[in-house]
């Protein structure tokens, strides 16, 4: 990874296309077919996305429209994009591309009347992209207006364009609310965290149609990146923190717990309390927190009992201090939370710590905030690591759930074994064919999972739902709750028949349920329905890439036979007969779809 997002935009001009070649060298990227529908001349956001996308290890295949065109490809002439068969359509427009505004005498009934027109022109555009290519689709809001004719009274008259566009992207929120293949990207506030001067560029805008600045245009890309990348499972999941003068200004183990520097009582000290405070609220969206540090374990922990310490033990899904290198425990606290170096970010202000970890984890984000704890906020956030699309129960439960994965390892030591514990988990299932209420989830966990994931293979939620009806499938989802609580969905298994044969497309589930028996559950039930169809054989495949490895060994344990291999792709098989034995032992109440 090269961190592109962090480099200096002219950087980014001048070497767009050696970066380019340079990271499509990479192994492994998972092609997106994305177009791009302009109402502004779009190449140079178009050049930034491919080159961000290439570093999230996505290698985009790229449409654009003609110049203002997006109206009439997308609805009118919609031909060229549908033989292009884009996976994501997304609209680049922005307020120049308003055709309605209301007059400055207006009512505010002809505000409203301005402001649905102008809605259900973008909705048909929706609709339209719907009906012909069923895609996802990533919608720019609008930004304010640079000028504004009334002044301060631009946001309260009926007649003005802030009051105007105000209104057209709550109607533009609530309709991304409502329809799960929408997406809003949000150009308002990344206009307003760059500010309107430095956004847009009068000059290029009448020279070329370009709206944006270089900066405008890449902070655009950035946001537009993190949003594919969110939806395909590129986003950080893991926030790993140094202690000293990270989360606390001193030395806990110089200092002592009374002299370290935290709390309101100064402005360093409440720079601190803003770290943590954020780190608190990242972990309450389900952004997983981890701390590496040098010390004693029993003297850092002191720091974290600090009164004025936002951030306890508890809130930590692991906890490396010792003097171990820095690279080290950053593997470790990988392999204990199931998670690839790629889900993490690590936050420190030792610039050599730093460097250390960049150099010998590339795979690791290390954000660069200098040595000053109140710039590491707009650093985090100017990166867009932990992007979300979708905020689901099992999100905001995910840093619980870790919780009570800790309680379950420590109950384990309390038993003779592995079996014997396992049964005191009583365990029980949720296994059945695809269910609507659920679509969202299974899409969501199809494009997250990277580590347990057999074939890689991706699937859009309107795939997904085809899928659900096409009785050429045998779909499963997996539920798993256990004496702890309830983990959520967290398995998914799409079969594609062909005769008297299955051939597993995708079979997926979460690190956090591994060695828990849940695959021998899935395979019972698929081996089930399989019987009851006539299915005779069940082909599974595996596709090694850097991050599967983790399950190189699946079939061979479910008692599968290798019987060839093509293009990298493992090809196993399982023979069925009416008396198939069932392999779970330990999880009750199975229900077969």
């Amino acid at each position: 990874m090269m961190n592109i997002g962090s480099m200096p935009v002219e950087r980014l001009l001048r070497k767009q296309k050696a970066l380019a070649r340079e990271l499509r060298a990479q192994a492994n990227l998972l092609e997106v077919r994305i177009a791009v529908l302009g109402g502004s001349t779009t190449n140079e956001f178009v050049d930034f996305l491919e080159l961000l996308l290439l570093d999230l290890g996505i290698r985009p295949v790229l449409y654009q429209s003609e110049y203002n065109k997006y109206f009439e490809e997308a609805v009118l002439s919609p031909s060229p994009l549908t033989d292009f068969r884009p996976d994501i359509v997304y609209i680049y427009t922005s307020s120049v591309n308003i055709q309605c505004f209301p007059p400055l005498d207006a009512k505010p009934l002809d505000m409203e009347a301005c402001v649905s027109a102008e809605a259900q022109r973008f909705a048909a555009i929706w609709q339209a992209l719907q009906e012909k290519i069923g895609c996802l689709v990533v919608q720019n809001n609008f930004e304010m207006p640079s000028q504004r004719l009334l002044g301060n009274l631009d946001c309260v008259s009926p007649g003005g364009h802030v009051r105007f566009i105000n209104l057209l992207n709550r109607e533009f929120t609530q309709a991304a609310a409502s329809q799960t293949r929408l997406f809003i990207n949000d150009l308002s506030s990344i206009a307003a965290t760059i500010g309107a001067n430095q956004f847009c560029d009068p000059k290029r805008w009448f020279s070329y149609k370009l709206i944006t600045s270089p900066r405008g245009s890449l902070a655009v890309a950035k946001s537009a990146a993190a949003t594919i990348g969110g939806i395909y499972g590129r986003s950080r999941k893991c926030l790993v923190l140094d202690l000293d003068n990270t989360l606390w200004g001193g030395v806990i183990g110089d200092d002592g717990p009374a002299r370290i520097r935290i709390g309101k009582e100064t402005p360093e000290a409440e720079a601190y309390t803003a770290f943590q405070q954020y780190c608190l609220r990242l972990r309450d969206r389900g952004i997983l927190l981890a701390v590496c540090s040098k010390n004693t374990a029993e003297i850092a922990q002191q720091g974290l009992e600090h009164p004025e310490s936002v951030l306890r033990l508890n809130h930590f899904s692991c906890f490396k201090v010792n003097w171990e290198p820095k690279h080290e425990n950053l593997k470790a606290i990988a392999a204990e939370l199931n998670l690839g170096l790629d889900s993490l970010v690590f936050v420190d202000d030792n610039p050599a710590e730093r460097e250390i970890v960049s150099a010998q984890l590339p795979m690791v984000a290390v954000p660069d905030f200098g040595s000053d704890i109140s710039n590491v906020i707009a650093v985090l956030e100017d990166a867009r690591y932990f992007e979300p699309v979708t905020l689901s129960r099992e999100d905001l439960e995910r840093a619980r759930q870790y919780e009570k994965n800790a309680e379950r390892s420590h109950h384990q030591g309390r038993f003779a074994s592995y079996g014997e514990y396992l049964d005191s988990l009583e365990m029980s299932a949720e296994i059945e064919a695809f269910k609507p209420v659920y679509l969202e989830r299974i899409a969501q966990l199809i494009n997250k999972t990277n580590q347990f994931n057999l074939t890689t293979r991706r699937y859009t939620l309107s795939e997904v739902e085809k899928i659900a009806l096409n009785p050429d499938y045998i779909t499963l989802y997996g539920k798993l709750s256990d004496r702890f609580g309830d983990n959520g969905l967290i398995s998914v298994i799409i079969g594609r028949q062909e005769q008297s044969t299955l051939h597993v497309d995708l079979w997926i589930m979460s690190c956090r349920v591994i060695k828990r028996d849940m695959e021998l559950a899935m395979l019972d039930s698929l081996a089930a329905t399989c019987i009851q169809r006539e299915i005779r054989e069940i082909h599974g495949y595996y596709a090694p890439t850097e991050r599967n490895g983790l399950v190189s060994d699946h079939y061979a344990k479910l008692g599968f036979e290798q019987i060839g291999a093509q293009d990298g792709q493992q090809n196993w098989k399982l023979k069925l007969t009416p008396n198939y034995i069932p392999r779970n032992k330990h999880i009750k109440e199975l229900v077969s779809g």
